[in-house]
């Protein structure tokens, strides 16, 4: 019987899914089929995500760290970076936390099956409700259809709780 390896999934490539929003040193990719509006970008940062404008994203708007540091709140891997001259974004320790009557948002290596092949990603908000139109990734549908669940508790693979 021949042993099984197994590999940790690797990083996300080097240019992510989407639209491309460049400033010196930095470009941040956004991927509308993944947001959930969830809105740490705008929040966390408004000088750079502003949805009243075009573009609506301008990361020459505050510096590469604050950019970098909102971008990776983001909870669903719609936005992500890659910097000119410096490390790309690295995933966390793996997590999974699920959203009151939403989605879960987990982080880490991910490696997801979805219908159109596997996606490779540092964070998703994953659909919990079954009514996504964007299986296995949420799309706000639980909103829509009346979803109630529990659950606020993050869960790190070691199996302490935060």
């Amino acid at each position: 019987m021949a042993s099984k390896t197994h590999t940790a999934p690797k990083a996300p490539a080097s240019r992510p899914a989407g639209k491309a929003y460049t400033a010196p040193g930095i470009t941040v990719f956004f991927d509308k089929k993944r947001c959930i509006h969830f809105g740490a970008c705008v929040r966390g940062l408004p000088e750079v995500f502003d949805t009243e404008r075009k573009p609506w994203i301008k990361p020459e708007e505050a510096t590469i760290r604050k950019v970098t540091e909102v971008v990776r709140r983001c909870p669903s891997g719609a936005l992500h970076y890659v910097l000119d001259n410096g490390p790309a974004e690295k995933p966390e320790p793996a997590t999974v936390e699920p959203r009151p009557n939403g989605p879960l948002f987990v982080r880490g290596a991910l490696r997801i099956a979805t219908r159109r092949g596997v996606v490779e990603d540092t964070r998703a908000a994953l659909c919990r409700c079954g009514a996504s139109q964007n299986k296995p990734f949420c799309d706000d549908s639980h909103d829509e259809c009346g979803f109630r669940a529990a659950g606020t508790t993050t869960v790190n693979p070691w199996g302490k709780k935060s």
